[in-house]
């Protein structure tokens, strides 16, 4: 993903910016979404990586049994000899982890909606002057472009994610 992103920021509200949070909203939810759908895509083929690993594993076992130290060769033995593996376990754990990831992202995408409806409670209260007092209006423009800046300095911290074949 090109842009960085910082969920933990992300999902927090400004509540004397909510006219900027509600700006950044459906830009949120865009990079969110998107973000989800491609760890959804790599734990799809982690998955279909697992499948095919253990296809080929399982025509090799078949081929030659005692090459995977199986004397007899029953269904069980062959699934037992897959699971042992080297490959096998390699493209589990990255399948495990693509799982994770796709996890984590898909809870960031409900806190973000979750976000919406904290911004429209918000200005629900706003409206019925549950925070009243007297003040100046903001200059929008000024404030996104500070948002804007803020979000740029904030850039080195990013979501770490494990890619599949990755040594990380």
């Amino acid at each position: 993903m090109s842009k960085a992103i910082n969920y933990e920021d992300d999902v927090k509200i400004d509540p004397d910016a909510l006219d900027v949070e509600w700006l950044r909203q459906s830009e949120l939810m865009g990079i969110y979404g998107k973000h989800q759908a491609q760890t959804r895509n790599e734990m799809d083929n982690a998955k279909e990586l697992i499948d095919v690993t253990k296809a080929k594993l399982d025509f090799a076992i078949r081929n030659d049994p005692e090459k995977y130290g199986l004397a007899k060769v029953t269904e069980s033995a062959i699934q037992s000899a897959i699971l042992l593996q080297e490959e096998y376990r390699e493209n589990n754990e990255a399948y495990a982890n693509a799982r994770y990831e796709n996890d984590v992202a898909l809870s960031v995408v409900r806190a973000i909606e979750q976000k919406k409806t904290a911004l429209e409670n918000l200005v629900r209260l706003l409206q019925s002057s549950y925070f009243s007092g007297p003040k100046a209006p903001r200059d929008l423009s000024a404030e996104v472009l500070k948002e804007k800046e803020r979000k740029n300095a904030n850039q080195k911290v990013k979501i770490k994610r494990r890619r599949v074949g990755n040594d990380e």
